[in-house]
């Protein structure tokens, strides 16, 4: 007979089992890279941005015509630093929010539209860590991008024409050196509004949920704000958009460098990269991801949209107080100053192009006088209707030399003058050298305004 002795009671609770850690950020950040670009149109748009630019510079500068209505554009054929600079002109434009919504606006929308949140939560445990891991493995896509647009019309552009210096948009040349650092910095500089459109990008898609509208957030906003550029705005909410350091790298090639409005912006986009992301963020943790019909914010949509309204608002307000900004900017005397030292610079270029004696600006004396539109309109504010006559003195000569320019301002202090004449100065596109037909610098050139220095009248 056997007998069987019960187990001794005891009054203590089971044991819980100890909950799984979550997983470590590198995993998931290597997980979410690793699925973007295992997408073919993102594995398509790195490869376009890393070969296009510098076909198009390639192909372009072999050209007899030229994009003279783009920034650097008619300086195609001269530098091969101009190359990189069309290029990134036309990608402020388009291709930097359109690479935004491709990338950052549908990171989230994506497990939206598969259904996956409930495996992903189940293998990361963490929503935060979960947040973190995208956004990283996005800016890395995105910067990847940027740096491919860079380097390929900078290599483009050196290969076809060559490393030859580049005339800025005051006249003044830029040796070769000057020339690599101010390309670098400006392609640098737009890192700060691709970050805000990709902020932005961020969080329509949070917000958004499945929805395809989350990919065209930052393609609107880029809509909305080259709509906005082309009016004449104050000058304190110009440069509260996030989207003006587009334009305001420009400065970087005069001298002095137009730092201010430049740093301004700068500032300004990465405020809004930041506050963007925060409110994706502050969105992202509160959402149910239980709820299998989760389709977006609903609702929120709006809500979520007016902290960023309050933030151009407010940064517009303490730009107004604590800059000279004023109005839109755009002066007779900042046009008149502009041009004067603008055209004495390309005199010099164009005396050592015809063999003449080169002297320097300060014995040129070159000023100018402007007027828009006649006597009836205020000489203040953007347009194609100002008229310019810019006179100068050659040392040794008793009679004053003059030339009349017809002036296209627009409103982000960017200008076209054409020259009116006369024809041995500025009224043909090309002059007659020792060595053949050259381009005539004085024919047409751009230049560029600070719109946000003070008025030297008054």
């Amino acid at each position: 007979m056997t007998t069987t002795v019960a187990p001794p009671a005891t009054d203590a609770p089971p044991r819980a089992r100890p909950a799984a850690a979550p997983a470590r950020l590198r995993y998931g950040y290597r997980f979410e890279l690793t699925k973007l670009v295992s997408q073919w149109r993102i594995r398509l748009a790195a490869l376009a941005c890393w070969i296009g630019p510098g076909l198009f510079v390639a192909v372009v500068s072999q050209q007899t015509t030229l994009p003279t209505d783009t920034v650097f554009g008619r300086w195609l054929l001269a530098t091969g630093w101009a190359g990189s600079l069309v290029v990134l002109g036309f990608s402020c434009s388009w291709v930097l929010p359109l690479l935004t919504s491709l990338v950052a606006g549908d990171v989230f929308a994506s497990e939206d539209r598969l259904g996956t949140w409930r495996h992903l939560l189940m293998a990361v445990r963490s929503p935060r860590r979960i947040f973190v891991a995208k956004v990283l493995a996005s800016l890395t896509v995105i910067v990847v991008m940027v740096a491919g647009l860079a380097a390929s019309s900078i290599a483009g552009g050196l290969l076809a024409v060559g490393n030859h210096p580049l005339v800025g948009l005051d006249g003044h040349t830029l040796a070769s050196g000057g020339a690599a650092g101010a390309v670098l910095l400006a392609w640098l500089s737009v890192l700060a509004p691709t970050l805000a459109f990709a902020g932005v990008g961020l969080l329509g898609s949070v917000v958004l949920g499945r929805s395809p509208m989350g990919l065209l957030v930052p393609a609107v906003l880029a809509i909305v704000l080259n709509l906005l550029e082309m009016l004449p705005l104050p000058e304190a909410v110009r440069l509260a958009l996030p989207g003006n350091t587009f334009l305001t790298w420009r400065g970087l090639f005069t001298d002095p460098v137009q730092a201010g409005p430049l740093l301004l912006s700068v500032a300004v986009s990465l405020s809004w990269a930041v506050v963007a992301t925060a409110l994706a963020y502050a969105v992202f943790v509160r959402r149910d991801f239980t709820d299998l019909a989760y389709d977006g914010a609903g609702r929120r949509t709006l809500v979520a949209s007016l902290p960023l309204v309050g933030l151009a608002a407010l940064t517009a307000g303490v730009i107004a107080v604590a800059t000279p900004a004023s109005g839109t900017g755009v002066t007779q005397d900042k046009l008149e100053a502009n041009l004067a030292t603008s055209f004495a610079h390309l005199y010099r270029t164009q005396a050592a192009e015809l063999n003449r004696p080169v002297y320097t600006e300060a014995q040129l004396g070159a000023s100018a006088d402007c007027d828009k539109g006649g006597s009836l309109v205020e000489d203040e504010g953007p347009g194609n209707d100002w008229r310019c006559v810019v006179t100068w003195h050659v040392p040794g000569s008793g009679t004053p030399g003059s030339a009349i320019y017809q002036l296209d301002v627009t409103a982000d202090g960017r200008y076209v003058a054409d020259g009116d004449g006369p024809k041995e100065v500025n009224g043909y596109f090309v002059v007659r050298t020792q060595t053949g037909d050259a381009p005539n610098p004085l024919w047409q050139f751009d230049g560029n305004v600070d719109l946000l220095t003070t008025s030297s009248k008054g």
